[in-house]
Order: structure tokens, then sequence, then C-alpha cells
């Protein structure tokens, strides 16, 4: 690793570990009180794209809240992919049924119904992803593990992506390496903002 990559990833562990600090220091109350915008400007980012079929995610307890917009999509007959954790770091697919379970090893929520394998994703019409922060020139602060980095890189068409933070951790732009992938935009409590589309 060159001294220039070496402190890309210094920048990104710190500024990550800023951000979840804050996170938790909130805590879920907080979290929670974001909810209703989160789950009306996801809502309306679906209609807009007409998508029937999205990957999502469970939240954490201090994460923007994505379980009352999933209530809704399953509602309204949209189908919801949701990523389950695979042991050599990559990720399967689940199709979201209301039941969820904790990964052992990140102690993750995911879906306890039957794992799809990841070329489930070509279905999809449009991705929300989970960020740490976002950058408006499209970049991405992800967990640190490089799942949806990874799995984004390996579509050979992939849909809309989406990242979803608070308002506060959408930034003109956070530290970002050679293998992490952008976003085309971001959903926060105050709206949904369009960024520098993916080449």
């Amino acid at each position: 690793m060159t001294e220039d990559e070496t402190a890309i990833e210094d920048a990104k562990r710190a500024l990550r570990r800023e951000l979840r600090t804050l996170r938790a220091e909130r805590g879920a109350a907080w979290a929670e009180a974001q909810a209703a915008a989160i789950a009306a400007h996801l809502q309306e980012l679906v209609i807009a794209h007409g998508a029937r079929t999205i990957s999502a995610y469970l939240s954490t307890p201090d994460e923007p809240d994505t379980r009352r917009f999933l209530a809704w999509a399953g509602a309204q007959g949209i189908r919801v992919l949701l990523p389950v954790i695979r042991e050599d770091g990559l990720l399967d697919w689940a199709e979201h049924d209301g039941t969820e379970t904790i990964e052992a090893t990140l102690g993750m929520p995911q879906p306890d119904s039957d794992a799809l394998p990841p070329t489930a994703l070509d279905e999809v019409d449009l991705m929300l992803i989970p960020a740490t922060a976002v950058g408006r020139d499209g970049s991405r602060l992800g967990g640190g593990r490089g799942f949806f980095d990874k799995t984004i890189a390996a579509m050979a068409e992939c849909p809309p992506v989406y990242a979803v933070v608070h308002d506060d951790e959408l930034f003109d732009s956070v530290p970002s390496a050679g293998y992490d992938q952008p976003v085309d935009g971001v959903v926060t409590p105050s709206g949904i903002t369009r960024l520098t589309t993916r080449s």
C-alpha cells in the first residue's frame, strides 16, 4: 500500500469512528424521530423510478430507519431483496418477508428467509444501501467491510444506487479509494439528493 493509499484509509477510519460515535451518542430514539421523513422520501424515490423490485437493508437502531419504508413496500406489492452476509465476505440476498435474525459475527440484522444467489440482483430496478457518510460528488463511506462495493463492482448492469444517511452525514466529499463505488444519490430526512452519475 502506498503512502497516499495509507493516508486515505486512515482518513476513512477516523471519519467512520467520529460519525459512529455521534450516532451512538444520539441513540435509537433520535434516529426513530427521523424515521417518518426517511420513509416518505424512500417511497417518493421508488415511485419516481417506477421500481417494482428493489434491494434494501434492515437498519440497525442508530442508523436511519428503513423498517417503516419496508412495511410500505410490502403493502404495495414491491419485491424487496435484503442482503445476507456470507462467510466469504460477499453477499447473498433473500426476499423480505418480515422475519429477521442477527448475523453472529458482525451482529447485523438480516432476513431469516431462504437465501438467493448474488445473481438475484440482476432483477432489481433500484438499490438502497447503507452508508456512514456520502459526498456530493458521489463518494460513499461504508462500514469498512466492502460488502456493497464488491457487489456493485461485480454487476454487469447496475441500477441506480442511493445511500441513506442522516442530514449531517452528507458532505462535499468523503475519503475514497479506487475500489470504493460511488452512488447516484442520497436520501436523508430532508429529502432526495441526486449526485454525480457513476461512470
